[in-house]
């Protein structure tokens, strides 16, 4: 396993470091950028991303014949996560959740027509997308298999009715894919559709409030009363639902991380510049040990993460599910988030928890990372499951 970049992608790195420092750092100094979400104001974005089109820095996951740069995942991790040293970066590079994870299962498992009818659009960047799956109670979260949302066959069109909630960029999205029970097989229960935002028989009955800053479109619930689809609409067989999430959701768990990772590098930045200046009682922070300890350890966290996320980026390239690997990255990074922002919040004090950096984003962004794509628990439950049926070759080395 050799996890060294090679000249083309560290290249490519230190290009998106200069286009995040020069085009879109800047832009988080002026509330006037900000939407009423804290996040990048619609007409902002599209200026750069205008740019980063013009600088060969767009779509870094999708292939170059439809317009992105064809990355595999050991050369996402470092272009992702330098686009997330901004607050706005992945999204200024169309490399942010859910469009993302979206487009990289819609180009692995679309059929042509598909793929130019709901793929392309989100490449170029003229819609957004959404992800239809988890339900409030009693229907499907973690567990797909309590999906209650329905699609019934009838004359070439599926008829669907259920509700899902915490949708994210719902509101924004133009394009969705919508998980639906079609049987109640345990395994082949589950089906995968698109449908567009202005077809009837849908509805968004309410943005829900969370502690925020939020993506473009919020967190929404859905109300499905008849929407129809199309059965040419359909992605994969029928049944095949939950093969779906699961190509979809074990990469974008992982494209998280290395966006976290930059997150959590820039509460580094952030607290490193803070302490070499600020004094207390004669002393500068930098040069205290209790100080030290604390970066230390928020840099030991953060490089562990990156080797977590590269292993397991380097198996799902190689073909390999990964599923151990991308559950023990996802517990890992998303904690090391919360600490590097809560270690950064504490160090500047004061100033770290004002508006006067980014550090109180980063710190509220920062508590979802523990839930989203699988709670902390679920991922060490799949761990303990693999644990006791591979014991000791649980350890095993790739070959």
């Amino acid at each position: 396993m050799d996890f060294s970049l090679s000249d083309k992608h560290e290249a490519l790195r230190l290009k998106v470091r200069e286009f995040i420092d020069n085009e879109v750092l800047p832009l988080e100094s002026s509330r006037d950028n900000y939407d009423a979400h804290e996040n990048i104001k619609l007409d902002v974005l599209a200026s750069v991303r205008t740019k980063a089109k013009a600088a060969g820095l767009w779509a870094p996951q999708c292939s170059v014949e439809r317009g992105g740069l064809g990355l595999p995942l050991t050369a996402c991790a470092p272009f992702y996560e330098e686009a997330n040293r901004s607050l706005f970066g992945p999204v200024c590079l169309n490399c942010a959740a859910p469009d993302d994870g979206n487009m990289r299962v819609l180009e692995q498992i679309g059929t042509e027509q598909q793929k130019t009818e709901w793929l392309q659009p989100i490449i170029d960047g003229e819609v957004a997308s959404a992800f239809a799956m988890t339900e409030p109670h009693p229907g499907g979260g973690s567990d797909p298999g309590m999906i209650q949302t329905s699609a019934k066959l009838k004359n070439g069109v599926w008829k669907i009715n259920g509700r899902k909630w915490f949708i994210t960029g719902a509101e924004h999205a133009a394009h969705f894919i919508v998980m639906a029970r079609t049987s109640d097989d345990a395994r082949k229960g589950l089906t995968a559709f698109l449908f567009h935002r202005d077809q009837p028989g849908w509805q968004i009955e309410r943005r829900i409030p969370i502690m925020g800053p939020e993506e473009h479109g919020g967190h929404c619930e859905l109300l499905f009363d008849g929407l129809e689809v199309k059965d040419e609409n359909r992605l994969l067989n029928v049944g095949d639902g939950l093969k779906v999430t699961q190509m979809r959701l074990g990469p974008a768990r992982l494209t998280h991380c290395m966006r976290w990772l930059g997150l959590a590098k820039r509460c580094m930045e952030i607290a490193n510049s803070y302490i070499q200046e600020r004094e207390g009682f004669g002393v500068r922070l930098a040069d205290r040990e209790s100080v030290q300890l604390k970066l230390g350890e928020v840099a030991h966290d953060i490089q562990v993460g990156r080797l977590l996320v590269m292993h397991a980026a380097w198996m799902l390239d190689a073909g390999d599910f990964a599923r151990k690997e991308v559950s023990s990255a996802k517990i890992h990074v998303a904690n090391t988030l919360h600490k590097a922002a809560d270690t950064g919040v504490q160090l500047c004090g004061a100033k770290g928890y004002s508006k006067d950096t980014a550090l109180e984003w980063i710190y509220r962004y920062a508590r979802q990372a523990r839930l989203v794509d699988g709670a902390d628990e679920v991922h060490k439950m799949v761990l303990a499951r693999l644990y006791s049926q591979a014991g000791d070759e649980f350890w095993r080395w790739g070959v």
